[in-house]
């Protein structure tokens, strides 16, 4: 068949991925004459070239792996127009971009109905427990945030004293798990100190003060290196602090650590090694919060910050046991920290615990009036008082259905264990189904912002550099997304508005629903969507590592998600046993 008519495509219907202007940036599509000049130069930079012309047998080969077709003569047309685009294109890439600038187009999933919800309670954090410390050192270091509170406030213990702890444990155990990339010792003693200094005089800030905690290595930090994870970025240095490092400076906490991420937010292999689980050290964390979840369970830190595009908080707190919250898309501003995708990526607290959680969302959450992505300011109802019963509670109905070709790795026995738990507490829990629309296509929406937020990375070259260059690795994932169409990423997003409000009429009759965490596309779908979501450990299994379940709210609703999930964890307690060789 001639290659202006590809078998099995119709005439102008999309099937694939990638654009004919696009691939014509690609070293497959130069001809087989192609100059030696051209060949020694990177793919996209020798596509650039200015002795490179456009061709007809370009464009068609172009347009049959996107499933079109073109005449000759629509192609003689489209001649000029694509000379033009590539000279746009070179035009755009001769101006640097920074990672931290967003583009024009901003995604808020609350657009179609304008107004935040309004506040069904008002925040109130309750009084810290106060109690005795314990008499070891590591019973101290797992303690749950809100219990450390109390006994820094009533000065049973000094912010000092328990960095000094961290900072031992980070060292000890750091390398054991490859979970710290730079120790912030000097600013943490300095911290640590002055909050001392200010509970002594009475001035205490509120629950995070003093307190310890550990940044997921995307976050800037003014006078440490900010490696993104990646060998690349190993010297990079932002002389800025990020927003949530600022926001938690105000109450207080002191920063001890900045941890591991899979590289560029991938996974749990960085540029220093592989993240391990705290349960078993031969298993990786997960990723790509992966230092945060393992430093966190093994009590090398109080609490710390990860950041979810597509899982990254709920894959690695799944498997370590931590408690995590992946905040409402567009409630906690994420100026200096790394983007990888500007209308996916969120900021959120990995703890021990989820009241925990909320104690640290709350003071990171709100505008700042720099990251367009978080336009308004949206009550924030913690009650911990609050009775489940007060609350409409779901469960993600086809999750909970027998599956015959169940493993032995399944979740389910766990899961319908779950359920029975809320009921006995009280919940009437109301049958979800998710929206009838395959989230799968949209994620062309994440690999199409990410290449485009590495564009400079791809372009160099230096994309070589990085640890796992497989597949399903960043490099590869980088250079092929750069041939997804504009036109197929719009339908993708106006096809996401849709599952919005499809997601919010299915959570109508509910505040939050219950599911196993990597229910069939629901990650993807609540990724895209922006609803919140906690994750929790939910058991252990025979090999002692352990399981979780999440509990979903609506858009905003991150409050009724936690109050709900704070009573599960409650009535189970699978977050106070602790990994071995930490306690």
């Amino acid at each position: 068949m001639p290659p202006d008519e590809p078998a099995g495509v119709d005439r102008r219907r999309f099937l694939g991925l990638v654009s004919a202007a696009g691939l014509l940036a690609s070293a497959d599509l130069l001809p087989a004459s192609a100059p030696a000049s051209a060949l020694g130069r990177t793919p996209l930079a020798r596509a650039l070239a200015d002795d490179e012309p456009i061709t007809k047998e370009m464009v068609t080969r172009a347009a049959a792996l996107i499933g079109l077709a073109f005449s000759d003569s629509e192609i003689e047309l489209m001649m000029e127009g694509l000379e033009e685009q590539r000279e746009a294109f070179a035009g755009l890439r001769a101006v640097p971009i920074p990672n931290s600038l967003p583009p024009a187009l901003v995604v808020d999933p609350l657009a179609p109905a304008r107004d935040a919800p309004a506040a069904a309670r008002p925040y109130r954090p309750g009084e810290p427990a106060a109690a005795d410390p314990p008499a070891d050192p590591a019973g101290l270091a797992l303690l749950p945030v809100h219990r450390l509170a109390g006994l820094l406030r009533e000065r049973r213990i000094t912010s000092t004293g328990l960095t000094e702890l961290y900072l031992d444990r980070l060292k000890r155990h750091g390398p054991r798990l490859e979970c710290v990339v730079t120790l912030t010792e000097e600013r943490a003693l300095e911290q640590a100190a002055r909050a001392d200094a200010e509970i002594a005089a009475g001035r205490w800030r509120g629950p995070l003060h003093g307190i310890p905690w550990g940044a997921k290595d995307l976050l800037a930090v003014a006078g440490y290196p900010t490696t993104w994870g990646a060998r690349p970025f190993v010297d990079q240095t932002i002389d800025e602090d990020a927003e949530v490092v600022r926001r938690l400076d105000a109450a207080g906490a002191v920063l001890v650590a900045k941890l591991t991420l899979g590289a560029l937010a991938w996974g749990d292999v960085w540029f220093g090694g592989m993240t391990r689980n705290p349960w078993n050290l031969e298993q990786g964390s997960s990723g790509s919060s992966a230092g945060s979840a393992a430093a966190t369970v093994a009590g090398l830190v109080g609490f710390a910050i990860g950041s979810e595009t597509l899982g990254s908080i709920v894959s690695p707190c799944t498997r370590t046991g931590a408690t995590g919250l992946r905040p409402t898309f567009g409630a906690v501003p994420r100026t200096g920290a790394m983007a990888l995708s500007w209308s996916m990526d969120k900021l959120g607290p990995i703890c021990r615990s989820v009241e925990d959680c909320a104690l640290v969302y709350a003071a990171i959450r709100g505008p700042d009036g720099v990251d367009p992505s978080v336009p308004r300011e949206v009550p924030f109802g913690w009650d911990p008082a609050v009775p489940l019963a007060d609350l409409r509670v779901g469960f993600l109905e086809s999750a909970f259905e027998p599956d015959e070709e169940e493993d032995e790795d399944s979740t389910r026995p766990f899961d319908v264990k779950a359920l029975e738990v809320l009921r006995g507490l009280g919940a009437e829990l109301l049958p979800v189904r998710l929206p009838g629309i395959d989230p799968g296509p949209m994620r062309i929406v994440l690999s199409a912002e990410a290449a485009a937020a590495f564009d400079e990375l791809t372009r160099s070259g230096r994309d070589d550099e990085m640890v796992r260059q497989v597949a399903d690795a960043w490099p590869n994932v980088f250079r092929h997304s750069r041939l997804v169409p504009a036109v197929e990423y719009l339908l993708a997003n106006r096809l996401r508005t849709r599952l919005v409000a499809e997601m919010e009429a299915a959570m109508a009759e509910v505040d939050v629903f219950v599911s196993p965490s990597f229910a069939g596309g629901l990650l993807l779908t609540t990724n895209l969507t922006g609803h919140p979501a906690v994750v929790l450990p939910n058991g252990f299994r025979q090999d002692g590592t352990p399981v979780s379940i999440t509990f979903t709210g609506r858009l905003h609703g991150d409050a009724e998600a936690l109050m709900a999930a704070r009573h599960y964890q409650a009535a189970t307690g699978f977050h106070h046993r602790r990994p071995p060789g930490f306690e």
